[in-house]
């Protein structure tokens, strides 16, 4: 085997002094510096490996002294450590020798390569990263200046020190200390501030060079080093310049130029550092990058906007504007807080409340000198379809609108609904398609009462101005509620005796209620008495419609279904309906042809009501006496929410 080898050979003379006294303090020294002629160390190129010399080998032969060989390619301080340069060229190796007299920087050495050996950076792994010999390959933090994520969930992730190469091991773990965060970077932007962090570019263009260009940290500004990528162990080495990272972890990592390889491919790549004890425990860092045309290139996902949560009291949005309790409803830009923005779910970004909060923040215009006329702009929704407006100035206008219930979205033809708001530069308008979502909603009671509608932002912003309008106190109910709850739900007689309730004279209990309501009560269930049914049957259910239309299908005694419809309304409380209540058909039964029996109800649309709440209605029919035999009486029956 043919060697070139360099011969630097003295031997090393350490002295090392000390005073030694019972009466004075020990002192101590750094021990002599060493002359650089006495450190002893061999370079050679294996020119049986690769004629052109690219294979070196850097060998420590002094004992005591540690080296830290600069190959030009990277680092070392390994007592033997092997080199294999994939391109021809000169290549100075720097030498510091670390003595117990100090630091002693020896002559460095020039090897020549004669030949490339491209086989050494011709592997997938080194194309992925670098484009390919004779090509560069830019990578940027996937996080930009409008805080996007353009492929992963954020710029940063966490493991075990025991993970490693995702794609080996056991799913990515060589170790006991294997776990794994990968927070989105919305909601926990504090593991990174928002801002565009520069470039950093692998090359394979004459040699491993690596350019970085720190936007967000000035103190490591533009740099230029090579790096070395150890295809089998899965790990990457830089000298002279650092990988894209975040300033809030910059002192946690004690070295930036030693990392794992996570994962690679043509537009993304994941190396990780460790974070050292004392930053909240040990552990893997990964920064995420994608290619710089995967960035360029990359269309945001269609997606469409989340649709917030308001509170429609168990109708629809058409009921929310204009039938919950009448055909007709009137909204009235609000004096004390007429607009606002919010984000896409509908979290107010300013929280005005006030003509106050306006006027302190100055820049929107608004004043309480607004307030009365503002009032005056008002919309009014109709659940046939059509909407008219009049302004603060007067100006009428009408139209129709439409409304899609899965997006909130409110769609205007024939009018273009638009205010003036005051002496304010902001005006209430709609979108380009002419369109609002309503975004808030506020409830007094179970009547939502105020509503935010929405202008999407067309300009690029994530958010909405809103628009917020008050329901007219002309179009408020007092039977709201009532009503809210009967069009709620479907209702079935309680036969199940679902409904429980003590009382100082006894219990309430369906499905059948017997009581004066002050001193006695009596509960007969199924099979126990007629007006509580047979055991088992399922005698149908009563449907009572926002538009005041009613559905009763009812079991008859000729063991058919049969549908009853008519009109139902509340007024002061009471129920009046117009077509039969729901009832067990075994409350009357036929004697010679004529329905009569100890219960016997002549109407069942004169019907009385007892009490109506949420989960339950209690309605009275009244025993006719002449059919029954029986003193007129008031029977009770219960009905629940059909399941």
């Amino acid at each position: 085997m043919k060697k070139n080898k360099i011969f630097i050979a003295l031997m090393l003379m350490l002295g090392i002094a000390y005073l030694a006294s019972s009466c004075e303090p020990e002192t101590y020294s750094l021990g002599k510096l060493p002359d650089k002629s006495e450190i002893k160390f061999e370079i050679s190129q294996d020119f049986s490996v690769d004629p052109g010399g690219n294979t070196v080998n850097m060998t420590n032969l002094t004992d005591g002294v540690t080296l830290t060989w600069d190959y030009g390619t990277g680092r070392s301080s390994k007592k033997e450590e092997t080199v294999k340069y994939a391109f021809k060229g000169d290549y100075t190796i720097k030498i510091t020798a670390v003595t117990a007299g100090g630091l002693v920087e020896l002559d460095p050495v020039t090897v020549t390569v004669t030949d490339d050996n491209l086989n050494y950076v011709n592997d997938p792994l080194w194309n992925l990263l670098s484009g390919g010999v004779g090509n560069s390959k830019t990578w940027l933090l996937d996080l930009d200046a409008d805080g996007v994520s353009k492929y992963f969930a954020g710029p940063m992730y966490f493991y075990g020190t025991d993970n490693g190469w995702l794609e080996g091991g056991d799913e990515g773990c060589y170790g006991d200390d294997c776990w794994n965060w990968s927070p989105d970077w919305n909601g926990n932007e504090w593991i990174a501030a928002q801002g565009d962090y520069g470039t950093m570019t692998f090359s394979l263009d004459g040699g491993p060079f690596l350019t970085t260009n720190h936007l967000m940290m000035p103190g490591y500004g533009e740099e230029s080093g090579t790096y070395f990528l150890d295809v089998d162990a899965k790990t990457l080495s830089t000298t002279d310049a650092t990988i894209l990272h975040t300033n809030e972890n910059d002192a946690c990592v004690d070295n930036w130029g030693s990392m794992k390889l996570f994962s690679i491919t043509e537009n993304t790549l994941q190396l990780g550092v460790l974070r050292k004890d004392s930053c909240d425990g040990a552990a893997i860092l990964v920064f995420n990058f994608i290619s710089k045309d995967y960035n360029d290139n990359w269309v945001p996902e269609n997606v469409p906007d989340p649709t917030p949560d308001i509170d429609l009291n168990g109708g629809t949005v058409d009921d929310l504007l204009s039938t919950t309790t009448t055909t007709t409803k009137t909204w009235y830009l609000s004096p004390d807080s007429p607009f606002d923005w919010t984000d896409l779910n509908g979290t107010l970004l300013n929280g005005w409340q006030t003509a106050a909060d306006y006027e302190a923040a100055g820049w929107p215009g608004y004043t309480s000198a607004d307030q009365s006329t503002v009032i005056n702009n008002k919309i009014t929704f109709s659940n046939d379809g059509t909407v008219t407006t009049i302004d603060s100035n007067g100006t009428e206008m009408s139209g129709t609108y439409t409304t899609d219930q899965s997006t909130n979205i409110i769609s205007f033809e024939g009018i273009t609904p638009y205010f003036p708001i005051g002496e304010s530069w902001a005006t209430v308008g709609t979108t380009s398609e002419n369109q609002w979502k309503i975004v808030k909603t506020a409830t007094a009671g179970s009547v939502v009462t105020d509503i935010w509608f929405g202008k999407r932002d067309e300009s690029g912003k994530d958010e909405y101005m809103v628009f917020h309008f008050v329901l007219d106190s002309g179009d408020t109910d007092p039977d709201a509620e009532i009503k809210s709850i009967l069009t709620s739900n479907t209702w079935v007689l309680d036969s199940n005796r679902t409904y429980d309730v003590a009382t100082s004279y006894g219990a309430l209990q369906g499905p059948t209620i017997y009581s004066d309501f002050a001193t006695w009560a009596w509960n007969p269930l199924p099979g126990e008495q007629y007006a509580a049914g047979d055991v088992g049957v399922d005698y149908g259910d009563m449907t009572f419609n926002a538009d005041g239309t009613m559905v009763v299908n009812q079991w008859a005694d000729t063991g058919s279904m049969v549908q009853l419809t008519g009109n139902w309304s509340v007024t002061d409380g009471e129920l009046t309906i117009t077509a039969e209540m729901l009832h067990p058909w075994s409350a009357t039964h036929e004697v010679n042809g004529s329905l009569v029996g100890d219960n016997y109800v002549a109407d069942w649309t004169a019907i009385r009501t007892f009490k109506i709440e949420t989960g339950a209605l209690l309605l009275q029919a009244n025993r006719d006496p002449a059919g029954s035999g029986e003193d007129a009486f008031w029977i009770t029956w219960v009905f629940v929410p059909k399941s």
